[in-house]
């Protein structure tokens, strides 16, 4: 829940005496992954309070640039249905002020005091400002309220001069760049002031710092460099009119946008040490009043490798951490820190390796990467540079003095070599070091690096520590497979080492060496998925979840070519919404979407709909089945029930499907999700309940599968039986999963089908009590989603797998690939996120747009709907022949209700 406050007394009461209660002092980035790891790992006997001033979710910070051009964009990290947590509360609007460290408890600004018996503090940063005159009247970058300020300004100094606004950032590193553009996408004209004589100065050398700021100016930027501002000028009104600079310039100005850096929000650590004397507990000396917290020079509190601070109980993660002397406003860091505080809590022993500050992006369309010893600050480094001032290319590898030993790199323009040659750092180089220079006609070295010479001790993946030897070795024969078999999916192969499933950065790179070494074994690599996208659905669907991608866009800039096809278009929407459940038609989602998504229902060959709420296990209560019939008959929809055990009605209109589901959520029902590519139904005999057959209770054991995994999107329709004895009367081994009772427990059976090739199920596991069935289900299930191909059943898939059902049966039962708690975690996020789509529909306003036969005419009904009589006294589509016969003119059955809406639809 979000937004509540209450009373020490009332939380106390309303926890568990058995629970460990966590406190998080902030809801940033750092304080949603720790929240995010906890979840994962399960809260059963845990209390997670998360306290942040904002009144937001917490969103992403490294994304303000897109709400600063799009005001209406959502930012929110993860699913705001984690928060419905019974265990886990995010209080929005609340800043802790003070810790009371032998009270073990903090209190916020609001008075409200929360006890904890861990307190995470994540309180991050806070805009540096310029302590020049004139500073009340610059905007700072750094939270949604500061770039929809910014936002709002620009629109309305535009409109005031009735001229582009002059939008001046003082700041040339990331965020200043990032600010300037947003302010150029909005219409007004960019001016950088930047107090160094290049850009980007923290990250790259002078040469690069001058290639970048040619390639921006070309865009349209102004850079004014090697000075600093000394005033913000403005008129007798307040309106900001110039910049006046140390030298004297003045820089016309109409706003003023401050990034120059961020510092520590560590003021809470600092109070504390303030008031050491006061807060020691009782009987300390007079003379133990030390400062408790240390804290680093310029700021944050230092923390150990395990993320805590000198006080037990008391850990910090993101960009108020000190460690090795750094505060760093990196999100991978704030990440692995937050990890490593949920996995310490629960008894694990992990540590923080330390920063890694290489860095490779896309600033306004330029590439920029920078690893290692990028300054050549080692003694005798040798520079090896290629410079083209023409094309704004700039390229240099930092080696040692006898041009072997690869010590970093900096690259602007073409950053091609960074893949290469990052694993390779402080390792000798397999040429000359200007054959890595592409810009300069080199390259060729860098392949030879994936072919022959990146040595097997080289560590490919930082996170997880996997070398390139152990990737060859898993390549061309895995020891924890079936018969030693060799791994050529890209997925087997992150699930056997781990590499490319922490920060993802090495995917790319991890891609390269598996392709290198089956090229090498005369294998065929190529399972492309379409002609936009290289990568084969698996492959996809990894790089998509390592790397948290959110959207088309992110894929297809990073991975696609083109604007993407009805192939690629849908199987990267059924991915999306595989991991992750918001909401699957928002962000731009609804147009990736088949027909029958986009409508949340399945079309019809008339153009209807029909409407099939969710029956779980085929039990039903006479109340509800009577709700059904009145809303069949209201609408004269024709009625069927289905071969897994529901009712189908059909012949809704479009504009209809909203009226419809409302009554039917009202009473209680939820979608069915007939239309997707996801779990249809769980069939289910009546079992032991009345059956004199039946030896396990098969109702109850479908509906929890079917109320589990309801919603839960793959690459294809899933089906499950589950029969209450052997005599098999719910067809159980016909289904992708099938469970039957016997007099011990349940047998397991997957793969199996019905369709034009249909294929029986086969015995995974037997005599299983319930737990572990549900557990070997969520392996299984999450396996098939993240490894199968394209509209590939489970039959099919498991076919092809190398090893068959002994290869399902390793990983699923044995957990061969170590992956077992993984998968796990995944089905339980899926699970505790899920959110029915037609409720979520029916709240909101702006998706009922969506339903509506026309666009730029919301009241018209389509004509082209005919329905008359069958001869069983129900209604059907009409034919060709009687549409003519009739004139073709309708003849509607029932009520039609249009939706009203504007015309600002998302079709």
């Amino acid at each position: 829940m979000t937004g509540q406050t209450s009373s020490p007394q009332n939380q106390d009461a309303q926890r568990s005496t058995a629970a460990r209660r966590i406190v998080v002092a902030g809801g940033g980035p750092a304080a949603h992954r720790f929240a995010d790891a906890m979840h994962a790992r399960g809260l059963d006997g845990w209390n997670v309070t998360v306290l942040t001033e904002e009144a937001h979710l917490p969103y992403d910070r490294v994304a303000l640039s897109k709400a600063l051009t799009d005001s209406g964009v959502d930012l929110t990290l993860g699913t705001a249905s984690m928060w419905d947590h019974q265990a886990l509360t995010l209080q929005t609007g609340e800043r802790v002020t003070g810790i009371d460290i032998p009270g073990k408890a903090v209190t916020t600004a609001a008075g409200t005091v929360y006890r904890y018996d861990d307190l995470v503090i994540a309180t991050g940063s806070d805009a540096a400002r310029l302590p020049i005159p004139g500073s009340e009247l610059t905007h700072v970058y750094r939270t949604l309220e500061d770039v929809w300020a910014i936002n709002k300004a620009i629109a309305e100094l535009t409109e005031k001069l009735g001229r582009k606004v002059n939008a001046v950032t003082i700041g040339g590193g990331l965020l200043g760049l990032e600010s300037a553009a947003g302010t150029e996408q909005l219409g007004a004209t960019p001016i950088v002031i930047n107090g160094s004589p290049w850009l980007m100065n923290t990250q790259l050398d002078q040469g690069a710092g001058q290639a970048l700021g040619r390639l921006i100016e070309a865009k349209g930027f102004t850079v004014h460099g090697g000075v600093f501002p000394s005033e913000v000028l403005s008129d007798d009104d307040g309106q900001v009119t110039g910049v006046l600079m140390a030298d004297g310039r003045i820089i016309d100005a109409d706003l003023v946008i401050v990034a120059i850096g961020v510092k520590p929000r560590d003021e809470l650590f600092r109070a504390a040490n303030g008031t050491a004397g006061d807060t020691a507990l009782e009987g300390a000396a007079a003379e133990d009043t030390a400062p408790l917290f240390d804290l680093g020079p310029r700021g944050g509190v230092v923390i150990s490798e395990g993320c805590e601070t000198q006080v037990p109980g008391i850990w910090a993660i993101g960009e108020v951490a000190n460690f090795g002397g750094m505060c760093l406003g990196l999100v991978a860091p704030a990440n692995t820190m937050a990890e490593i505080v949920a996995d310490r809590l629960h008894g694990g022993d992990a540590t923080f390796p330390g920063f890694d500050t290489a860095t490779k992006l896309k600033l306004s369309g330029v590439d920029v990467a920078s690893f290692g010893d990028a300054f050549a600050r080692t003694e005798h480094a040798l520079e090896i540079v290629y410079a083209d001032p023409a094309r704004g290319v700039y390229q240099k590898i930092v080696t040692t003095d006898d041009a072997k030993t690869l010590l970093g790199g900096i690259f602007v323009g073409d950053a091609t070599p960074y893949t290469s040659l990052r694993p390779m750092l402080g390792r000798e180089l397999a040429a000359e070091p200007g054959a890595y220079l592409t810009a300069a006609g080199g390259g060729d070295a860098g392949d030879e690096v994936f072919e022959t010479q990146l040595p097997d001790n080289a560590i490919l993946c930082s996170c997880n520590n996997v070398s390139a030897g152990t990737i060859r070795d898993t390549v061309n024969g895995c020891g924890a497979c079936d018969g030693n078999a060799p791994v050529q999916e890209l997925g087997e192969l992150k699930g056997c080492t781990r590499a490319g499933t922490s920060c993802g950065s090495c995917v790319p790179m991890l891609k390269k060496l598996l392709e290198t070494e089956l090229t090498k074994s005369g294998v065929a690599v190529s399972k492309a998925l379409c002609e936009h996208i290289e990568l084969s659905r698996q492959e996809l669907f990894e790089t998509i979840r390592v790397l948290e991608l959110t959207s088309f866009e992110e894929v297809m800039a990073k991975y696609g070519t083109g604007e993407g096809c009805d192939i690629c278009k849908p199987t990267i929407a059924n991915i999306l919404a595989s991991q992750n459940s918001a909401y699957v038609l928002d962000a731009g989602r609804g147009t990736l979407q088949d027909t029958n998504d986009r409508a949340l229902a399945n079309m019809q060959k008339d153009g209807t709909y029909s409407v099939v709420p969710r029956i779980a296990g085929g039990e039903i209560t006479p109340k509800k089945l009577g709700v059904i019939a009145a809303v069949a008959e209201k609408y004269s929809l024709y009625t069927k029930i289905t071969g897994g055990q529901r009712i189908d009605m059909f012949g809704a209109r479009l504009e209809q499907l909203p009226e419809i589901w409302k009554e039917l959520v009202d009473a209680g029902f939820e979608s069915g999700q007939a239309y997707g590519k996801s779990l249809r139904t769980v069939k289910s005999c009546v079992g032991s309940t009345w059956c004199r057959f039946g030896v396990q209770d098969a109702v109850a054991m479908a509906i929890n599968l079917e109320l589990r995994y309801r919603g839960l999107r793959s690459p294809h329709k899933l089906k499950m039986g589950v029969s209450g004895c052997a005599r098999e009367c719910a067809e159980a081994r016909g289904k992708d999963v099938g469970v039957i009772a016997t007099a011990d427990g349940w047998n397991l059976y997957v793969g199996g089908n019905g369709g034009a090739t249909p294929a029986h199920a086969q015995l995974l596991a037997k005599d299983l009590d319930d737990d572990t069935l549900l557990k070997y289900i969520d392996r299984y299930l999450m396996y098939y989603i993240r490894t199968a191909d394209r509209l590939q059943r489970t039959a099919r898939w498991q076919e092809e797998l190398d090893g068959g059902l002994k290869h399902v049966e390793e990983v699923v039962v044995k957990d061969s690939l170590g992956i077992a708690a993984e998968l796990e975690a995944a089905m339980a996020k899926h699970v505790d996120t899920y959110v029915d789509e037609w409720a979520d529909t029916l709240k909101d306003p702006e998706r009922l747009r969506r339903f509506r036969s026309f666009v730029n005419a919301p009241g018209q009904l389509d004509d082209s709907i005919t329905f008359v009589p069958d001869e069983r006294g129900q209604m059907r589509p009409a034919t060709a022949e009687e549409k003519a016969l009739a004139g073709r003119q309708p003849v509607i059955i029932g009520s039609s209700i249009p939706v009203r809406a504007s015309d600002k639809n998302e079709v």
